[in-house]
């Protein structure tokens, strides 16, 4: 017994250390600590219309692209659209809720998701193997608009730098145009049981059986889930002045401040009790557009320092 404790306790150490975060606002790998209090440092946020502009580097089938951009559009959908709860919209309200109503602004309008246009570069003109240099001089292509944000999606037969080894995702900033950017890479292949766990077995501590993915694809379902934390420490600390706890250089923001956790009852090597969809048996924390269903992370509410869920 003795013996099994010590090494269930290795395990779970390792997972811990092995997903340290290693650059300024990157998407750690899942694992779960003890959330730590957000501190403002009095630095911009983004606010009112923000426009995202997409380069999709690689091949992407349109299935794949219409998952991403659904939920992009989820986040600030149109009047006419109904989401059902607990839906995307919901979730980012909370980013408002908990950030950018605490940052001294007096906008009249929410921050608002808007697609601005996307570009595809199907033939890989830098490569197939980036540097995190690489990535800034893609979000310059993708044409970002002032106040907005270039997100850079790469498909699962290209690496970057730090891609699986110790990030899944970054953001960064341009502050001479004012605008910042997103990377996130597909997993599929390269390492699902790190940037698109829960939905297939993780590579350290208990293999249990991975979740049926909402959208029937791992790699994107874990895309989506990266990309969720990615915008909220966008948003809420697009340059590195904004809200975050830690060394500046290697930030927890909004949502990896809550690693690992996706709804209540969360532990290592268990997201939380996710609803499941009867028809497909997949499972899903967020309704999103044209029926659309998603996984989000929990974000920290700086007030009491816990993990915020949907569900």
């Amino acid at each position: 017994m003795a013996s099994f404790q010590a090494a269930r306790t290795t395990v779970l150490v390792l997972l811990v250390v092995s997903l340290a975060q290693v650059c300024m606002g990157s998407r750690k790998l899942a694992a779960l600590v003890q959330p730590t209090p957000l501190k403002y440092h009095n630095g911009a946020v983004l606010q009112g219309d923000v426009p995202i502009s997409i380069l999709w580097y690689g091949k992407f089938t349109p299935t794949q692209k219409s998952i991403i951009s659904d939920f992009l559009l989820s986040l600030t959908p149109q009047p006419y659209q109904k989401l059902s709860s607990p839906s995307i919209s919901q979730w980012w309200n909370t980013v408002g809720e908990f950030y950018l109503s605490k940052a001294g602004i007096n906008s009249p309008k929410k921050s608002q998701i808007l697609l601005a246009g996307q570009v595809s570069d199907e033939m890989c003109s830098l490569g197939k193997s980036l540097t995190r240099d690489q990535i800034s001089e893609l979000a310059a292509k993708a044409g970002p608009k002032r106040g907005g944000i270039a997100l850079v999606l790469t498909a699962e037969d290209v690496t970057v730098e730090g891609f699986c080894m110790s990030r899944c995702g970054l953001h960064g900033s341009d502050r001479k145009s004012g605008s910042a950017y997103i990377w996130v890479g597909n997993a599929a292949t390269q390492c699902p049981g790190q940037c698109a766990w829960p939905f297939h077995q993780p590579v350290y501590g208990p293999q249990t059986k991975p979740l049926v993915a909402p959208n029937g694809d791992v790699g994107i379902d874990g895309m989506v889930m990266n990309l969720a934390s990615m915008i909220a420490g966008t948003v809420t600390n697009p340059f590195g002045d904004g809200f975050y706890q830690g060394p500046k250089e290697a930030p927890l923001e909004a949502a990896t401040a809550c690693p690992g956790v996706y709804a209540k009852g969360a532990y290592p090597g268990y997201p939380g009790d996710l609803l499941m969809d009867p028809a497909t048996g997949a499972s899903y924390n967020a309704n999103g557009a044209r029926g659309r269903k998603y996984v989000v992370p929990a974000l920290i509410d700086p007030s009491t320092t816990s993990c915020s869920t949907l569900v």
